[in-house]
Order: C-alpha cells, then structure tokens, then sequence
C-alpha cells in the first residue's frame, strides 16, 4: 500500500469513526472489510472499491444523517443518501476518481433484494448479509429496541431474528457466504428457542 492509498484509507476510517453515531454503529465497518476479505480469499478484487464502499454504505443511517422525525425515518432511504454523499466524500479523501462510480454501484447494490454486478459489490452484499446472521446480528438487533422505529419491544427484536433466518440464506451468492452463514444461523435458532423455553407467551 502506498502513502497515498494509506492517507485516503486512513481519512476515511477516521471520517465513519467520528460519524458512526450511536457509537456501536462503527464495529459494522471493521468487521464487515474483514468478512469482505475472507468471503474474496479465492477472487480477485478491487481492495480500494471494497474499502470504500464497506466503509461509507451505511453513512445514512447514523445520526446526524438520517432524519430525527419518525414519520421521515419510516420512509428514509438511507442507500440513496450514501449513494449521494459518497463522491463528494471520497474526492475529499484523495480516492482515485476513476473508481468512485465502481464504489457507488457496491453502496446501490449491498441490499439483499439488490442484484451486484461486481465481484466488489458481491462481497459486500454477501458480508453484510452474514452480518444479520449470528450472534452479532443478535446484539446489532437486540440493541435498537426503543430506538428504532421498527424495534418497540423484545418480540418486535425476535420476529425480526426470525425472518432473518428465514429471508436471508437464499440471497447469499457465493459459497463461502453459505458455508459461513451455517454456524450463524444454528447460534440465531438456538437463542431463539431458548427465548421461547424461558419466556413463553410472557415476551414483551
């Protein structure tokens, strides 16, 4: 990696850092690279496309970018904000110009339901699909209950681990997603049906 390659990546990490609001948002960036990584072990890729987009994919759903009112947040796009904001972001930084539009096709495709057309995007779309699976998935959920507006009580976190397992496997495209996602998904049906042992029909 040379000095420029470290000074954009290192300003971007800095950037998502400071930006990742609340807090625990910003373990998403790390973790999501280093699956990317271990998903591409066996392709070639674009390390700097890959960087950038795991690292600013989500930069519309931290606070201070997503909208505060929860009429607006029910509706919020927030990959069409990162699209946006991404380009501008990225030329700050320094980023090779050439590749901006390969890092906003990543951030417009990381959805299951999207359709990548790059290995760069699968990477990302797949990594960030395990990232809902497993026990991380499980903090990442459990912790937004009475502050996002889809997570009210505990059984809102639990029906939403549910169709987790249910909705996401399928979307995975590569086969060392779907060899990972396997452990994740047996630790998910394991707290759940020890949620349903210990608390019944009594889950708020």
């Amino acid at each position: 990696m040379n000095e420029a390659q470290s000074s954009w990546r290192q300003s971007v990490h800095n950037y998502i850092l400071e930006q990742a609001k609340p807090v625990e948002k910003f373990g998403h960036q790390p973790r999501l690279y280093a699956l990317a990584q271990q998903i591409g072990t066996d392709y070639t890729y674009d390390d700097e496309v890959l960087y950038a987009a795991v690292y600013l994919h989500d930069l519309g759903v931290f606070i201070g970018h997503r909208p505060e009112d929860p009429g607006l947040l029910a509706h919020w796009d927030n990959t069409a904000y990162a699209v946006a904001k991404a380009p501008d972001i990225l030329r700050g930084f320094g980023f090779p110009e050439a590749k901006i539009g390969a890092v906003v096709h990543c951030i417009l495709t990381h959805q299951p339901h999207q359709a990548p057309q790059s290995i760069e995007a699968t990477l990302l779309r797949d990594a960030d699909i395990l990232e809902q699976l497993g026990a991380v998935a499980i903090l990442r959920t459990t912790c937004k209950i009475g502050r996002d507006t889809r997570f009210h009580t505990f059984t809102d976190a639990v029906r939403y681990l549910r169709k987790a397992i249910d909705m996401l496997p399928p979307f995975l495209q590569l086969p060392q997603t779907r060899s990972l996602a396997e452990p994740r998904i047996q630790v998910m049906r394991a707290f759940l049906e020890s949620v349903q042992t210990e608390a019944g029909e009594n889950l708020l």
